[in-house]
């Protein structure tokens, strides 16, 4: 008689555990139980543990030593770095020269008629009226400081960064090493390029050169790189069966097919170069950065903003002309002349007008043609301060809204975070980083973390992480509202389109001005600049991504009778999810980077310790406050950074 089998039974798992983020977070807890009473028993369950601190102050003391009393005699400098150096002193003092021997009016010529070559008329006649703005300001020099310098930086930027764009766009294997490395360098905040470069090159224009063509270079790599594997393949292949080389397919089809994508990195080149030759004032860079960085120091918002103005115009010429030139526009085609011809005349015209000025002996600004704004700016903010900053009826004033902030919020913040077990913080990081990411994720974001206990910098480091949580919530809460509003309606979009526009070209330093005329110094006021660098960007994706949403599930919302606020709530939001994290995330990098800059308006924490290293020439804390940025960064971008690859992989 055979015997019967009974079927095998299935052991299901609990509803809540077959969610596989709840899977993730089950395992996390799972794992915390075994490790979190080890670690306690081992190590106090306070702050990060003296034990697991390594302290690098004195072989960091001993590395810069070292290079200080060999960088006159080793050969690595003298034949090394010291060529290095001695190109980029030559290169910028010939630029400055030539644009000095070109004279003002040489200059707003030539950057007139490009503009208008380029552009058109509008955008030609804005250039000649930003240059002679900076001239009025009484900035005609630094202005020329500062353009010299990103003339040569943005040179070998894109030079560099064309190099590495090649090497990814043709080669898989070189795609595959560079990808994490550029993604990397872009979501480090700016300070941490400068102590590197300084720590080789000490202070002065080489340094200040070298860390902006480290920090502009990778847009030009990745757009390079995205423009040659964006090519189309019908055209690659009818070019490859006429028997073209390697080499003429690149020159004949490959580059030619990646010129938007060439020009968008040229001009993200350029904005960045510019963001950095203004932040590298501190290591030397002169020019308007320095105007405005002895400015700030001194709280004089006056003399701040008379050289951040010049910032912004230039920022803003310099994005219009690369951004029509990227689209393909030019005005110079409603002359009737054909375009090279129209070069060659402009071109004359301008060597026609800096000769003129040559001749007459106007090469120099003429000092009777300047204004002075610093002083009643400088009135300005004193009235400010006398019936602004406090005791206004109802509403209070600014200086008590940022102690209000302070006091409410970025203390018990940062109270809260430095109050929490360090093995707890290391816990939240994970389990934020799994729910969204992979176990890689998790790793990477944990190890980041753990990296800045180890370094000795952890309470400092919380600190600069509640300014920037608190920053970030203020930055979506506004901006999500702004882009809700933005993409349903056209008329308030177009309004709001140029306000962004100017915003997203100004560099992280100018937000400094304004709010210590609003508010003052402190971490609030380096909070408030965070907010309004990072808004645009969020406002421009949010805005991007609902309007992107499918128009049928929307129909179908409005005809079950579905009200403005639940398509919004139920249709548009879910279905904007991707663009809605990628806001998140940009928002997160951007504030980092602002609220790093704060240190020079009393934002304390690791940006304090960053400038401090700086100007007292105190490496040792300077690199190891650089370090901790790059690890603060490194975590919060793989904690706000989902992917598509991450999600389809889990755990």
């Amino acid at each position: 008689m055979a015997t019967v089998t009974a079927p095998a039974t299935r052991v299901s798992l609990p509803g809540f555990l077959k969610h596989r983020a709840a899977a993730k977070l089950a395992l996390l807890a799972l794992a915390a139980a075994i490790l979190v009473p080890l670690a306690d028993a081992q190590w106090s369950s306070g702050s990060w543990p003296a034990a697991l601190t390594v302290d690098l102050t004195q072989p960091l003391g001993k590395v810069s030593d070292w290079i200080i009393d060999n960088r006159d005699s080793h050969p690595l400098f003298l034949y090394g770095f010291g060529y290095v150096s001695n190109a980029v002193v030559l290169s910028v003092r010939a630029v400055y020269l030539a644009l000095l021997a070109a004279g003002w009016a040489g200059v707003t010529a030539v950057a007139a008629l490009v503009a208008w070559r380029v552009a058109g008329v509008r955008l030609g006649l804005g250039a000649a009226a930003a240059f002679l703005t900076c001239g009025l300001l009484g900035m005609w020099i630094p202005t020329m400081q500062t353009l010299a310098l990103m003339v040569v930086a943005v040179l070998v930027s894109v030079a560099v960064g064309a190099v590495l764009g090649l090497a990814a766009g043709l080669s898989d294997r070189m795609d595959r090493i560079l990808r994490p490395v550029l993604d990397t360098m872009q979501v480090l905040p700016a300070f941490a390029y400068l102590l590197p470069v300084v720590l080789i090159f000490g202070i002065g224009v080489p340094a200040a050169v070298l860390a902006t063509v480290v920090y502009a270079a990778p847009p030009m790599a990745r757009l390079t790189a995205l423009g040659l594997r964006g090519a189309d393949k019908e055209v690659l292949e009818a070019v490859e069966s006429l028997g073209a080389t390697s080499r003429q397919r690149l020159l004949t089809a490959r580059l030619p097919l990646a010129r938007k994508e060439l020009l968008l990195g040229l001009n993200q080149t350029i904005m960045m170069a510019l963001s950095m030759a203004v932040i590298a004032s501190v290591i030397g860079a002169g020019g308007l950065g320095d105007r405005v960085y002895q400015a700030l120091a001194s709280v004089d918002v006056g003399a701040a903003l008379a050289a951040g103005i010049p910032i912004v115009l230039l920022a803003v010429v310099l994005d219009r002309v690369t951004g029509a030139a990227g689209e393909g526009d030019s005005g110079g085609g409603h002359t009737g002349l054909s375009r090279r011809a129209g070069w060659a005349y402009a071109l004359a015209a301008a060597v026609a007008v800096a000769l003129v000025g040559r001749f007459s002996g106007r090469l120099d600004w003429p000092g009777s043609w300047t204004l002075n704004i610093a002083e009643p700016v400088n009135r300005a903010v004193d009235w400010m301060t006398d019936h602004l900053y406090s005791g206004v009826p109802v509403i209070g004033g600014t200086a008590d809204w940022a102690g209000h902030f302070t006091t409410w919020v970025l203390d018990p913040l940062r109270d809260g975070l430095q109050a929490l077990p360090w093995w707890s913080v290391l816990l939240i990081v994970a389990a934020l980083a799994w729910v969204i990411g992979t176990w890689r994720t998790a790793l990477t974001a944990v190890l980041a973390m753990a990296a800045i206990g180890v370094l000795g910098v952890w309470k400092p480091s919380l600190d600069t992480l509640s300014q920037v949580l608190a920053a970030v919530a203020v930055t979506l809460v506004l901006g999500f509202a702004t882009g809700v509003a933005a993409a349903r309606s056209d008329r308030f979009e177009q309004l709001l389109r140029p306000v962004l526009d100017v915003f997203q070209t100004m560099p992280q330093f100018v937000y400094l001005i304004p709010v210590v005329a609003l508010f003052g110094v402190g971490r609030a006021p380096a909070v408030a600049a965070a907010v309004v660098y990072a808004l645009p960007a969020v406002v421009r994706i949010t805005t991007q991504g609902l309007r992107q949403v499918d128009q049928a599930a929307l129909e179908s919302a409005r005809s079950l009778g579905a009200s403005s606020g639940q398509q919004i709530r139920q249709v548009q939001l879910p279905l904007a999810r991707p663009a809605l994290l990628l806001a998140l995330n940009q928002g997160v990098v951007l504030v980092l980077a602002v609220v790093i800059i704060g240190g020079l308006v009393g934002g304390g924490a690791l940006g304090y310790d960053v400038v401090f290293g700086l100007a007292q020439g105190d490496l040792a804390t300077g690199l190891v406050a650089g370090a901790a940025i790059v690890c603060l960064g490194l975590m919060l971008d793989r904690v706000t950074q989902p992917t598509e690859r991450r999600a389809k992989k889990g755990a």
